[in-house]
């Protein structure tokens, strides 16, 4: 069987998700793992020999410069020419506050990108909510190609355990941020991304009001997710999740085993593995 991951990052040198050595502090502190680099090959061999097919993240990084962000963006692109069979696509988080640059780079990617492409939004990653006016032009761009959203809705790594925080506001990632684009954009197709937690029963109450909003689930081991979302995955919400992993921050073998140990049955396993993504994709523009 395929298996759909539909968030994981890359594990090469230059798409890394922590690049500064305060990032790679921090992967340290909160993830409990060094960095371990592979070639693009080694990463897409990886994803074969694991039968996985993958929307891959550039970001944990903060806000970049938009010439900066193309570049990255060309590079992701690149590795995906190379190897179509298991990279579906990319989420790029780009900075809204960069106004008509930002609205130019994300419909260059749109029109030139050779799989999938999304926006990504990462709420406290940017400290800019997923309902503040700039992202506005985004998301009608996004509407207008049938291009999806990813809304980062949780808590973060990010800043976890510094003074302060380092300045994150887990605010910006609350689920009400996302309840309100998806009530103000009935066309757009979002994507609710990683376990809710402290907000996971508002998360869910929104995923049962608004059947446009899909959800998945990268970041955390199922054996941790909140009692209610383990509930809610083999009932209400069986059509709705999507499983994603967080290569190389997790492990595929480790997660795989551990959403089969949670006791679902073989037709909802399949449905979050590999149908409900396979549902998902139809609905898009490419």
């Amino acid at each position: 069987m395929t298996i759909f991951d539909m968030h994981s990052h890359w594990g090469t040198r230059r798409g890394y998700p922590f690049q500064t050595p305060e990032e790679l502090a921090q992967q340290e502190r909160v993830f409990k793992s060094k960095p371990r680099y592979v070639s693009e090959a080694e990463m897409a061999e990886h994803f074969r020999k694991t039968g996985v097919r993958v929307m891959l993240d550039l970001g944990v990084r903060m806000s970049q410069p938009i010439e900066e962000a193309r570049a990255l963006h060309d590079y992701a692109f690149e590795t995906q020419r190379a190897h179509p069979d298991v990279i579906l696509g990319h989420w790029l988080h780009i900075d809204p506050r960069h106004g008509r640059g930002a609205v130019d780079e994300l419909d260059r990617c749109l029109r030139t990108a050779p799989g999938v492409v999304g926006l990504g939004v990462p709420g406290s990653g940017f400290n800019v909510p997923a309902d503040d006016p700039s992202y506005e032009p985004l998301y009608r761009l996004c509407a207008e190609a049938r291009a999806p959203v990813l809304i980062m809705v949780g808590t973060t790594g990010l800043g976890a355990g510094q003074p302060g925080g380092g300045g994150v506001r887990l605010d910006a990632s609350h689920p009400r941020h996302l309840d309100e684009v998806a009530a103000r954009h009935p066309d757009l197709i979002v994507v609710a991304s990683r376990p809710a937690w402290p907000w996971q029963t508002e998360m869910i109450a929104i995923l049962l009001h608004k059947t446009s909003v899909w959800y998945e689930l990268h970041g955390w081991s199922p054996r941790y997710f909140a009692a209610d979302l383990k509930l809610e995955i083999g009932r209400r919400l069986q059509d709705r999740v999507m499983f994603g992993a967080d290569y190389p921050l997790l492990g595929y073998e480790r997660l795989l085993g551990d959403w089969k140990a949670e006791g679902y049955g073989e037709e909802v396993l399949d449905r979050v593995l590999r149908r409900n993504a396979e549902t998902f994709l139809a609905t898009l523009g490419r």
